[in-house]
């Protein structure tokens, strides 16, 4: 009996690679598709790689061929016009679509959120667009019985992504001894999942027929404050970080490009309820917490020079906001 067959769109990012490597570990004939551009996160030998431009149909079908598969993960779908419902039609047992959880209710009126909170996002026009994207996802399910899942992730790290919004640069700052600016109070609980454990209920929904045409988050049960996240970042660092909070408004207003993904995510506290996920996926759950995670993420910018990249306007940025708020 040969091995189910799945395809993902991407397979190299954050989110796709510890799922990629897990399929393929649990049996799965694990095709990826992309531009194959990826360095930091290389796919293992057993894994069938095509280069393609997802952007262009006629350049993915030209690299698909005439080829069907049992799931289509896509991992690389933005908006409604990206998505490749014609190109799989009657070609997949099931249209893997990768959402966010930054979707839902923004921000929620009540937690934890759960699969049938409501999806709605005024700040972010990401999360709209992923939004807008599950609309079409659902209608076409309810007209012709398309197979479609939607997963929603919620701030998946690995060892390459820091989750502050300066990155290395806060990690060099912490090291100076220069005041580090938080957003908020500090106090927001924020879920963070390592990609290794989204990669466990991932696997686990791959080929399931109760999960067609329904929708799970996939996101860790730990959900520490961002000054807990800081914090760890700089045990990790070998340093105890000078922390310095400052209104996610006032950061969004000095910093457009911050702005949108502060406002319409980070700023709100969310805790999210994995009970629909983990009874179709018993073995789902959070094995890898940030203390451990931050940790990995120092160690692997450590590693290499060229990893440590800071940014000159958000060192500035930081300054001034510092001396503002400061105490």
């Amino acid at each position: 009996m040969s091995a189910q067959s799945v395809l993902v769109l991407g397979g190299t990012g954050i989110i796709s690679s510890a799922s990629v490597a897990l399929a393929a570990e649990r049996g799965w004939d694990v095709t990826v598709v992309n531009r194959g551009k990826s360095t930091d996160r290389p796919l293992g030998p057993d894994i069938e790689t095509l280069e393609a431009d997802i952007r262009n149909p006629e350049s993915l079908s030209a690299a698909i061929g005439k080829r069907g598969f049992d799931v289509v993960a896509d991992f690389l779908s933005f908006t409604p016009n990206q998505l490749h419902l014609d190109t799989f039609r009657d070609r997949t047992g099931q249209y893997l679509f990768i959402s966010s959880a930054s979707a839902y209710q923004t921000p929620p009126a009540r937690m934890p959120v759960t699969e049938s909170t409501p999806l709605r996002n005024p700040f972010w026009e990401y999360s709209r667009n992923k939004i807008a994207c599950e609309d079409v996802l659902v209608a076409e399910y309810r007209a012709s019985g398309y197979p479609i899942t939607i997963v929603r992730p919620s701030h998946t790290y690995d060892s390459t992504a820091l989750p502050t919004l300066g990155g290395w640069t806060d990690i060099d700052r912490m090291r100076r001894g220069v005041p580090v600016i938080v957003h908020g109070d500090g106090t927001t609980r924020w879920t963070i999942t390592h990609t290794r454990d989204f990669a466990v209920g991932f696997v686990g929904l791959l080929g399931r027929d109760a999960a067609i045409g329904d929708t799970f988050h996939i996101t860790g049960d730990q959900a520490p404050t961002w000054d807990a996240i800081y914090a760890a970042l700089g045990r990790a660092a070998g340093v105890e970080p000078n922390l310095v909070h400052v209104p996610s408004e006032v950061i969004a207003a000095a910093s457009p490009e911050l702005g949108p993904g502060l406002l319409g995510d980070k700023t709100h506290s969310m805790v999210f309820d994995n009970s629909k996920l983990k009874a179709l996926v018993p073995d789902f759950g959070q094995r890898t917490f940030f203390e451990d995670g931050a940790r990995e993420i120092i160690e692997w910018h450590e590693a290499d020079a060229t990893r440590r990249v800071t940014d000159s306007a958000f060192d500035a940025l930081s300054d001034r906001l510092a001396e503002r708020f400061g105490v």
